[in-house]
Formats: structure tokens, C-alpha cells, sequence
């Protein structure tokens, strides 16, 4: 099967286009390595995948950029290619998928972080809405048969019944991230209604393990033990979350890779999903930061601060929908997730601590 991951130096499509090429299909996968985040991080998940790139010096500072719309073949796996190329670069994302004829596209590209919609709204619009609008009209115009995109457990708001399922009501978002999350799945919809072609929504509970985003809890933690400094917690630490490994995620994401929904069996005869990919198992924050400080072997020290706008007191996830239809079933305690994550945090392989 021929696929395209966008976002693929992202946390999660990194680890995706990796597990898609090792069991044999033919992966191409495109990122636009903006500067959201230290772009080291980005390059090494890129490294791990076997996709040549530049030498990045402390700071930020690249030696050399990697060059824009140019094709880089991972020396590791034959079957996988990277182009660094945004999603809202229409002319060239067209030109990718008349050139490519991918089956199945995944889309993970997107303007991450629920605080930084706060600040920087018109990031989110360009890429969330606008970049996923020139995927929809790629799909559409290219015959891909199949297009799965990131959507978020954000889309819940206000939501206050749990564990929340695919069934609720989610229109009360309460950041504009989640707002432009809401809007992909109702742009998908009327896509697969007025061209056919199938597409499944996945709202990603919280994500942690190796390779992490620096600017989610569990490096924000690590990094604040390491250094001596107090580690921020929010709502006075009364909030919970579905914490779910990579590992989880990325198997669980695989398997509605391969369930395309068929027009016959899905609501209106629309060959449209949306499903919830989440651990099931929520835990207090208070007890997710003392299974780091145990993995760290130090403890840490906390200042207490009221919920931050854009953030809710719960997730929690109903997945009976993706594994009765899709076979999903995560596998990784906390505590075993945990201590996979300092072992990398903690290993030459984070480049952020060389």
C-alpha cells in the first residue's frame, strides 16, 4: 500500500511512517520542520526513520537547512521517502499527488498546542484549515480511496459527561485549536458525502513516551527536575487526563489505516468516521508527576497555579467504538510508559540535552 504521512517529522507521524515502512508498505512523508519547537527534536525522530539530515547546533541554529521540495530517501528502510514540504504549499502538494497516486494518505500535519491558539491564532488557520482544505482537494482530485487526519480530544470543551464518546455533542469548544479540529471533521464529512471517498477522524487523547513534544507535561517535567527549577502545575493539580503511549497510539492509528469505511455500513450512507484513541485509563496529575519523579529518582519541586484558559479539568475516553469496529486495544501501563520515556529522556538519543 502506497501512503502518505504528513507531519512526519511530528511525534507521532515520525514514529508512524517507522512502523508503516518496517512492516512493508511503501511510505512517503512530508513536513514543513516549522520552529514551533526545537527543530533538533524534529531532525532526530527524521534520523531515527533513517532520512539523512542537517547537523543542528545548540540553540536552534542550523549549519545548513534542509533544502525545501527536495526528496530524501531513508537510508534504512528502501521503502521510504521524506520531502520537506507544508501542507498549505498547495501548488507543490498538488504536484506531490498527481506524481505519487497515493492509496491512503494520513494526515497529522497541523499547528499544535492549545495555549499557543491563545497567542498565535492565525498559525492555526493556515494550517489547520486552510493546509487540510488543499488535502481534502488533493484526496478528491487524485483518486486516494482512504484519508485518516488527526483531530483532538480537544473538540469536547465544556463537555462534562465522561468518558467521553463519539456520540456526544462537542460544540462548545473552548480554544480555537479545538475549534479548528471540530471544523476538519465537519470539512471531511462533506467531502466523503459530495466525492465518495472515505474518511476517518481521530481525536488523539494525550500522547507522551520517547520522542515527545518539549512543550507537553512529561518533558516540561523532566526538564524542570534536571535543572532545579519548580515544575508548573495547573488547577492546583486537580485536573486528570488519558495519558496514552506512542506505542498504543501508533497501533491503534495502523488499524484504522486499514478499516475504510464502506458507504453501506456508516450513518447516511457517508463513508465517514470519527473515533476516540485514548487509553481509557485516566489518572490524577498529581499522580502522573510522581510516577516521573520516581522514574527521574529525584523529586520536584511544585508551584500551584489556576487552570489556564483553553484547558479543561478532564479527559477521559470511550474507545469501545475503535476496538469493536477497528480490533484496537492499548497495552502500556504508566508506569511502564514512564519509564520508557526517561529512559530515552535520559540516553544520548535526546538531542535537546547535548
Amino acid at each position: 500500500m502506497k501512503i502518505l504521512v504528513t507531519g512526519a517529522a511530528g511525534f507521532i507521524g515520525s514514529k508512524l511512517m517507522l512502523m508503516l515502512a518496517k512492516r512493508g508498505d511503501e511510505v512517503v512523508g512530508i513536513d514543513n520542520i516549522n520552529d514551533y519547537y526545537d527543530p533538533r527534536l524534529k531532525y532526530g525522530r527524521l534520523q531515527e526513520c533513517g532520512i539523512p539530515t542537517p547537523v543542528i547546533s545548540e540553540g536552534n541554529n542550523p549549519q545548513e537547512e534542509m533544502e525545501w521540495g527536495k526528496e530524501f530517501q531513508s537510508t534504512t528502510l528502501p521503502n521510504c521517502r521524506f520531502i520537506r514540504m507544508g501542507i498549505d504549499d498547495k501548488p507543490s502538494l498538488d504536484n506531490l499527488f498527481e506524481r505519487e497516486h497515493f492509496q491512503k494518505v494520513m494526515n497529522l500535519a497541523a499547528q499544535a498546542g492549545v495555549r499557543y491558539s491563545i497567542t498565535n491564532p492565525y498559525a492555526y488557520l493556515q494550517s489547520n484549515l486552510v493546509g487540510f482544505l488543499n488535502i481534502l482537494e488533493a484526496c478528491r482530485n487524485n483518486g486516494v480511496e482512504h484519508l485518516i487526519y488527526a483531530s483532538s480530544s480537544s473538540v469536547y470543551g465544556l463537555n462534562t459527561k465522561v468518558p467521553y464518546s463519539e456520540d456526544d455533542k462537542v460544540v462548545s469548544p473552548v480554544s480555537l485549536y479545538a475549534a479548528s479540529k471540530k471544523s476538519n471533521e465537519l470539512m471531511a464529512h462533506a467531502y466523503s458525502k459530495l466525492y465518495g471517498f472515505a474518511t476517518t477522524g481521530l481525536r488523539f487523547f494525550t500522547v507522551y513516551g520517547p520522542w515527545g513534544r518539549p512543550d507537553m507535561s512529561p518533558m516540561l517535567f523532566a526538564n524542570a527536575i534536571r535543572e532545579g527549577k519548580p515544575i508548573k502545575v495547573f488547577n492546583n493539580g486537580d485536573m486528570i487526563r488519558d495519558f496514552t503511549y506512542i506505542d498504543d497510539i501508533v497501533e491503534g492509528t495502523i488499524h484504522v489505516i486499514d478499516h475504510k469505511p464502506e458507504a453501506e455500513k456508516c450513518e447516511n450512507g457517508v463513508p465517514y468516521k470519527v473515533y476516540n484513541i485514548g487509553c481509557s485509563h485516566p489518572v490524577k496529575l498529581m499522580d502522573f508527576i510522581s510516577e516521573i519523579e520516581q522514574a527521574y529518582g529525584k523529586p520536584a519541586e511544585k508551584v500551584f497555579l489556576p487552570m489556564q484558559p483553553g484547558d479543561v479539568y478532564q479527559t477521559n475516553a470511550n474507545t469501545e467504538k475503535l476496538e469493536q469496529e477497528c480490533g484496537y486495544k492499548p497495552h502500556w501501563s504508566l508506569h511502564e510508559g514512564i519509564a520508557e520515556f526517561m529512559t530515552w529522556y535520559k540516553s544520548d538519543k535526546n538531542p535537546l540535552l547535548k
